[in-house]
């Protein structure tokens, strides 16, 4: 046996004795809870009140200590809000409020001591002797303010707070700066000059001690609420020259700012426009690749086959692949990457690990036979390449980045290698060429992220801080050519979004993103016109989706779509493709392990017969080039046109009329509102008088009509007894010949009975008769004939000693003649009977 450790609250009247809660503001003690913990007690201690959550109504914490952890036990009282019956004025130590211990000219006396002693109407501890009598009836919460540590003093919780006149020198001069140095006096007349100006309360009635509550299993205090302290002024107070006002506990923050495209929805197209039955898909390509592309018109995908294959398959030919083999490219050489020209829909550039890149030219409708020879074939690099990128505004202009670690620019008319952009001291794991075309920016695996003006210098013209990890990035121009954001990984090699600001690069990010932690590098997707960017890697079967902004946050993540298998790459077709109307702001293609299927990224919205042009400002026209390759290298710079997605008959949301708020169901006020009888009488006959109208100016018809001549009358009288005896006769003779049809019908029903008796009697060699003497019955009634076959069927039974001959003589007797007289009378057949047949 061990030696129990008690813990006593003076505050709650609450005893811990090594883990039972007990109340001992009632004598006996009164059992109030159990804590049955997992791990044997070593020791307990009980924290101070102040490090207590009073807002969620914590009265008691207790720590204990296990062999190898320590264990806080919080104790609750159930309520949904703050209550100041439960944070009471704790008895100050000398620890808590240090004050000096030899009497001071300006304290009285009874402050010099070195605790402070709490009234009996919030305390259950007694008030000191040498606190003054006006204290007595302190009643308000109060408040810890952030004091220097030698002097932690408590206030009330008051709008307003004053300070003495003079403090003692021990004291520190100095107070909060969040105090400020004005607050109206208030003090009672009976307390000392020392106190003249602290608004503390005023004397209220003690309030009786609370019943004996019970406290559950799982640590809360069901302790009953006193009502609040009622709102009491003081009376006229003197002046005081000093006073100080409470800070406001702070508000909580405002909630940032939110996304419109927070809702954004993915959706998977018809079957009907999938491709479906795909097979020897080369699903290992270098990180550096998208795993496939697309175009308006076709779709380039790479297969597991020597030689390097790439498939092409047309859009407008969507559905299952015939097994048959199918006409595809050969590249010769393995497929390190792949890109259409996004000025000639029939143009695909392919780099390969032989250092070269190949530029293949697709037929008007799609490959009919296997390509063999490529239309030009650029070499300049000594090594692998990693990525190839077309330029967003001159037509025939390349950039491909190598192993050899250098960015060069190709013509591809000419056939030309024109820009050796160096500079980069590892792997290059991605760039972009920036929206007007002028910049071109690098992700490196040095870590560095670096810009180049090709047409100006070699080297770059800006260097930062790229990603920490060296798994692989992506980079990608975002908010009008102002920002950088890369996909990359941080040191934890988790996959995180990084915002760089391109006029100081060399600062680092801006903003980050983490997303979650995967091998495969998030290729982005970015739609200028919406500021949105989706994100997902190989292997991934989530879609992420963020809406990017020049000012903080930076990134506002929205929905993500979710595929239910994994897919290999993620490709998006032009703004050109998407149906506005059913506000769709992007369409891509997903690619699996079998088939390539069309996702629609839809926002949700309720007026869907108005166009969106919040959501569709006008798009470039990046699909045309407007300027060569040319008189780019020879400085000009060129600008897309723009074009509105709005069709010809939908009118914009912004000029749409104002939709009228139809109340669907009546306010609360009119359920709940009970009305008087007479108040119901006077609505009812206040209604029926309305529907009515005015009897005065709207008389009725049959008010306008004359009188009628006595000799008229008669006539009319006449008429009506012969109308009269005419109707009763017909009536008469109909009812008699319903009656005639009637009892024909009885007699020919009875003549088929006979008719089929005596058939009966024919086929079984028994008359109804000799049946009836058989089964003993006068008269042939349903119950006599049920009573007798089961008392006949039973005593012949064979189990117990009957003859089976004469059993099934009776059940012979019953299914021949005598159903036959019952089937001609159904009335009388029973449903036992029918069972039994």
């Amino acid at each position: 046996l061990r030696t129990l450790m008690p813990l006593f609250d003076p505050d709650s009247g609450l005893l811990t004795v090594s883990g039972m809660v007990r109340c001992s503001l009632l004598s006996p003690l009164t059992d109030m809870s159990h804590c049955l913990t997992e791990a044997p007690t070593r020791g307990v201690a009980m924290v101070p009140k102040l490090a207590l959550d009073v807002l969620s109504c914590e009265v008691m914490r207790v720590l204990q200590l296990t062999d190898s952890f320590i264990v806080p036990i919080n104790y609750h009282v159930p309520r949904k809000e703050f209550h100041a019956d439960l944070s009471k004025i704790t008895l100050l130590s000398s620890s808590s409020l240090s004050l000096p211990l030899s009497p001071s000219p300006s304290l009285p006396p009874s402050l010099s001591s070195s605790s402070l002693s709490l009234p009996p109407s919030l305390s259950s501890s007694s008030l000191s002797p040498s606190l003054p009598p006006s204290l007595s009836s302190l009643s308000l919460p109060l408040l810890l303010l952030p004091l220097p540590p030698s002097l932690p003093l408590l206030l009330p919780l008051s709008p307003s707070l004053s300070l003495p006149p003079s403090l003692p020198p021990s004291l520190p001069p100095s107070l909060p700066p969040s105090l400020p140095p004005s607050l109206p006096p208030s003090l009672p007349p009976s307390l000392p000059p020392s106190l003249s100006s602290s608004s503390l309360s005023l004397p209220l009635p003690p309030s009786p001690p609370p019943p004996s509550p019970s406290l559950s299993c799982s640590l809360s205090l069901p302790l009953p609420p006193s009502p609040p302290p009622p709102s009491l002024s003081p009376p006229s107070l003197p002046p005081s020259s000093s006073s100080l006002s409470l800070p406001l506990p702070p508000s909580p923050p405002s909630p940032g700012p939110s996304s419109k495209f927070r809702h954004l929805q993915g959706a998977v197209l018809h079957r009907d426009t999938h491709f479906t039955n795909l097979k020897g898909l080369n699903l290992t390509t270098p990180g550096e690749c998208d795993g496939f592309c697309a175009n308006r018109h076709r779709v380039a995908v790479p297969l597991a086959t020597a030689g390097g294959q790439i498939a092409i398959f047309e859009l407008s030919q969507a559905g299952k692949l015939a097994d048959t083999g199918l006409p595809t490219i050969q590249n010769s050489v393995n497929v390190a990457d792949f890109s259409w020209d996004p000025f000639n829909s029939h143009r695909l550039v392919v780099a390969g690990d032989d250092a070269k890149i190949r530029v293949w030219q697709v037929p008007e409708g799609g490959l009919t036979e296997t390509l063999t020879e490529p239309e030009t074939i650029l070499q300049g690099h000594t090594e692998k390449i990693y990525s190839v990128k077309f330029h967003p505004l001159a037509s025939g202009l390349l950039a491909s980045s190598s192993y050899d670690q250098t960015v060069r620019l190709w013509n591809l008319e000419s056939g030309d290698e024109v820009k050796a952009l160096r500079g980069h001291q590892d792997q290059i794991f991605g760039m972009a060429w920036s929206p007007d075309g002028k910049l071109l920016a690098t992700v490196c695996k040095d870590g560095k992220l670096r810009i180049y003006d090709p047409r100006k210098s070699a080297e770059p013209v800006q260097e930062g801080a790229g990603p920490e990890g060296h798994r692989g990035a992506r980079v990608v121009w975002v908010c009008d050519g102002k920002y950088l954001m890369v996909s990359g990984f941080d040191s934890r090699s988790e996959r995180t979004l990084y915002l760089h600001s391109v006029e100081s690069l060399s600062s680092g990010a801006i903003a980050s993103a983490p997303t979650d932690v995967s091998p495969s590098t998030l290729i982005p997707f970015y739609d200028p016109d919406t500021s949105v960017v989706i994100l997902t890697g190989k292997g991934d079967t989530r879609v992420y989706i963020f809406e990017i902004v020049p000012e903080a946050p930076y990134f506002l993540e929205c929905a993500s779509f979710n595929s239910s298998e994994p897919h290999k790459g993620l490709a998006f077709l032009p703004k050109t493709e998407c149906v506005v109307q059913e506000v769709e702001v992007a369409r891509g293609l997903r690619l699996s392990k079998t088939s390539i299927e069309p996702v629609a990224f839809r926002v949700p919205r309720v007026r869907k017969e108005f166009f969106q042009d919040d959501v569709y400002p006008d798009t470039a026209v990046w699909w045309e080039s407007s300027l060569t390759a040319s008189a780019w290298l020879a400085g000009s710079d060129g600008k897309h046109q723009s074009i509105s997605l709005k069709p010809k008959d939908m009118t914009p949301v912004s000029e749409a009329p104002k939709e009228v708020q139809v109340r669907k169901y009546l306010p609360s006020s009119h359920y709940l509102e009970e009305k008087t009888d007479e108040q119901k009488k006077d609505e009812l006959l206040s209604a029926m008088i309305g529907k009515l109208g005015n009897m005065d100016d709207n008389p009725l018809p049959q008010e306008s009509f004359q009188g009628v001549e006595d000799d008229e009358w008669a006539k009319y009288l006449a008429q009506i007894i012969v109308m009269g005896a005419q109707v009763v006769g017909r009536a008469f003779a109909r009812a008699l010949r319903q009656e005639y049809a009637a009892s024909q019908a009885a007699a020919e029903a009875r003549g088929r009975a006979g008719q089929q008796s005596a058939a009966a009697s024919s086929l079984t060699g028994m008359t109804l008769q000799e049946a009836q003497q058989i089964l003993n019955i006068a008269t042939l009634t349903p119950e006599e004939l049920q009573k007798n076959y089961e008392h006949l069927f039973k005593v012949n039974d064979k189990e117990v000693g009957g003859s089976f001959y004469l059993q099934s003589k009776v059940r012979f007797i019953v299914q021949f003649p005598v159903s036959s007289h019952l089937c001609a009378s159904p009335c009388l057949l029973l449903p036992e009977m029918l069972e039994t047949m």
